[in-house]
């Protein structure tokens, strides 16, 4: 089977593995169409994120959806021609945070892309059954590879636990805000802010159904959710960007009582934070790590069309071009590239 490796940073080489074989418990999928995100980028940019290097050559790709080829013994409820989308994170199932049900906190965990283990940039992937998730026939398996980001987007709204009506500020209008607006709107949010530096993002947002945004490279973010809120504050921000400045931001802008959840990683080990504003407010302030029991309830809200994912997609391009894919991934107008695999 064909495949696609990083050898080094910036480079790509295309070679020919075997295909695998579906142990016990598993599926052989025919990959139809991985998404490009932001971790794929930095790997290929930098070779490495935090700890997590790449010494050796790495299949990316996490975000996948594609096609039953054969079904491993002991598998049931599925067969040749299904198609399915992959959760990309297979836990122990025996340490601690997987018996308390938290199994994205495995330390253990088998995770795509993620070096050692290989991702989805390959014709074929074997792969537990219990993390497959059959697509109903109105969802495409270019819609089922994004089950990935929108997961994160479920996963923080859960954290944030978004009630009717909230006022939400989403800051970052990448993959993941994009989702995340969805989301929050699909759990009940009744006004949804965000912000981003670039206008274009911005636009998209509004289209996509955000009720304001703000330009914060031009802007106020205090004063625009000031006005947006009456000078309450907003009832919950997701800080999904990553930028220093505006985690530093979210005490500043949510209501007492409010909530803070962040997922988006930053460039810096330490941002100072006003833990006094987190005392005196009496905030929620939490992390948001990947995601866990939401595949389901993915593939849930793409069936009854409550969420699409498939308009941030700005371009599809095959896996034999996937250097010139991840030049464009790059651009700061994209949102979300997608690769198609094979035929």
């Amino acid at each position: 089977m064909q495949t696609v490796e990083l050898t080094e940073p910036g480079v790509f080489e295309h070679r020919e593995r075997d295909r695998p074989d579906p142990e016990p418990g598993e599926l052989l999928v025919r990959t139809t169409h991985v998404g490009i995100c932001g971790s794929d980028v930095h790997y290929y940019e930098h070779g490495r994120i935090g700890d997590y290097v790449v010494e050796d050559p790495l299949i990316l790709g996490h975000e996948s959806a594609g096609e039953v080829a054969a079904v491993g013994e002991g598998v049931t409820g599925f067969e040749p021609g299904d198609e399915v989308t992959l959760e990309p994170g297979v836990p122990c199932g025996e340490c601690a945070r997987c018996r308390a049900g938290e199994y994205n906190l495995c330390p253990d965990v088998e995770f795509m892309a993620t070096p050692p283990d290989h991702g989805a940039f390959a014709e074929y992937v074997a792969w537990d059954a219990d993390f497959a998730y059959r697509l109903p026939e109105n969802v495409s398996t270019r819609a089922g590879a994004l089950c990935e980001p929108l997961s994160v987007a479920i996963h923080a709204t859960r954290r944030a636990d978004v009630e009717l009506g909230d006022s939400v500020l989403v800051s970052g209008a990448g993959p993941i805000g994009m989702l995340v607006g969805e989301a929050v709107r699909a759990a009940g949010a009744g006004s949804v802010l965000v912000s981003d530096v670039v206008g274009t993002k911005l636009e998209r947002a509004e289209a996509y159904g955000a009720t304001a945004t703000v330009n914060v490279a031009d802007e106020s973010l205090a004063e625009a959710v000031d006005d947006f809120t009456d000078g309450e504050g907003v009832d919950v921000v997701i800080e999904a960007s990553g930028a220093a400045a505006s985690i530093e931001s979210t005490v500043d802008v949510v209501r007492r009582g409010g909530t803070v959840v962040c997922i988006g990683l930053s460039a810096e080990d330490e941002i100072p934070v006003e833990t006094n504003e987190i005392v005196d407010k009496e905030l929620d302030f939490k992390g948001s790590f990947r995601f866990r029991n939401t595949y389901d309830d993915a593939v849930s809200l793409l069936e009854r069309g409550a969420v699409d994912v498939e308009r941030i997609i700005d371009f599809e391009m095959p896996m034999s071009d996937l250097t010139a894919a991840f030049e464009r991934a790059t651009e700061p107008d994209v949102v979300k590239g997608m690769v198609t695999v094979g035929e």
